[in-house]
């Protein structure tokens, strides 16, 4: 087992690496929606989800 882990110690760490991120990433998708920041950054007028409606409704 620690021959196998030693022979892809970076494959391991490059995983751990994508991980850490993909999972920060998301913990701030969720911090952003609950306090109601859009992330799409364009302009809300012309926003799918109509994000300029739901600010003014709160």
């Amino acid at each position: 087992m620690i021959a196998w882990i030693a022979a892809n110690i970076g494959t391991i760490l490059a995983a751990l690496a994508v991980l850490a991120i993909v999972v920060l990433v998301v913990v701030k998708m969720a911090k952003d929606k609950k306090r109601g920041v859009s992330s799409c950054g364009c302009d809300c007028a012309s926003c799918a989800y109509n994000c300029g409606a739901r600010a003014a409704k709160k």
